[in-house]
């Protein structure tokens, strides 16, 4: 299952790597990284369908935001799931975000086994 990550922080992608280094050594998950919405609308549209099957996206990013992005996948790759994170829990960005279409919300710092379990979830296993 191909999983893009989409965040202006650059950082994140080692962090990403080191946290799930067994399910990428072991072939469940290939991850994918974007650090502008407008560079994951561009990884999405390379490939006709797309082999990304999930996107984790920020909502805080210069450009396009999260949610402009979520709307633009959601408008164009309506079968590909999207979870939203922030540095902000409140209520309104959950809210914005999951009637928007996000299967999820998290915040930062993420709580990598819930993040685990969610895409056990889409993986079905």
């Amino acid at each position: 299952m191909k999983f893009l990550i989409v965040d202006d922080e650059r950082d994140v992608e080692m962090l990403f790597r080191q946290k799930f280094r067994k399910e990428l050594r072991n072939g469940l998950l290939e991850l994918e990284f974007a650090f502008s919405g407008q560079q994951a609308l561009e990884i999405l549209r390379g490939k006709k369908p797309p082999e990304v099957v999930y996107v984790f996206s920020d909502i805080n990013m210069p450009g396009m935001t999260g949610f402009e992005l979520l709307n633009m996948i959601k408008s164009e790759f309506p079968y590909i799931k999207v979870s939203m994170i922030s540095a902000y829990g409140d209520k309104e960005n959950y809210e914005k975000a999951m009637n928007s279409g996000a299967k999820g919300f998290f915040t930062k710092p993420i709580d990598f086994e819930s993040l685990k379990m969610e895409i056990y979830d889409i993986m079905n296993v």
